[in-house]
């Protein structure tokens, strides 16, 4: 059964985390305003129950107290998408009313439709580069994915993955070149 959950996935570095915190902060502010206030396009209701944001990566970092470059590095990738699955049966077995924002793999997850509504963020390999160049700690942000630190590699790893995460989605949200805000109330006026 497939609980009340929304799935960010997308390619690492599309800004699946910035997205999930933005939508509760959005959620947050609309749930004050009540019937006969200023109620904005229906936001309030069925959306304003999404009140947390969980990270599965940050949760697996959580689990095995360190890095998920360290865990690649000293595991391999097999021991981190186990660890991954591990994460997708918690999330089934134990929460509801989240937005969950995903490592780039996590849409692999034989469970996933079970978890909630699967989002995919879309954008070109080019607007992810250029997103994470962008950011105020770029270098950390590229030195923290290593999947990414190929970019023929992470080339190929995208061009697999973008039609996987079509073939996956439940919606798709294209979020190259446009405001957090725009992508925030695209989405909740797609997930009523």
């Amino acid at each position: 059964m497939k609980k009340n959950n929304i799935i960010l996935i997308g390619f690492m570095g599309v800004g699946k985390g910035t997205v999930a915190r933005a939508m509760v902060k959005e959620v947050g502010l609309k749930s004050h305003f009540r019937m006969g206030e200023k109620e904005e396009a229906g936001m309030v209701g069925i959306n304003s129950h999404f009140q947390y944001v969980i990270d599965t990566d940050d949760l697996i970092e959580s689990m095995e107290n360190r890095a998920i470059k360290k865990i690649f590095a000293l595991e391999g990738e097999a021991f981190f998408r186990n660890l991954e699955k591990k994460t997708a049966l918690w999330l089934e077995n134990s929460v509801d009313n989240t937005i969950i924002s995903t490592g780039g793999g996590f849409y692999k997850q034989e469970n996933l439709k079970n978890i909630g509504t699967v989002i995919y963020l879309k954008s070109s390999f080019d607007g992810i580069l250029k997103r994470i160049k962008k950011a105020p700690n770029a270098k950390n942000k590229l030195k923290k994915r290593p999947l990414l630190q190929d970019k023929k590699e992470a080339l190929k790893l995208y061009n697999t993955r973008v039609v996987e995460y079509q073939r996956v989605a439940d919606i798709v949200i294209d979020v190259e070149n446009r405001d957090l805000k725009d992508i925030v109330i695209d989405i909740l006026g797609q997930i009523k």
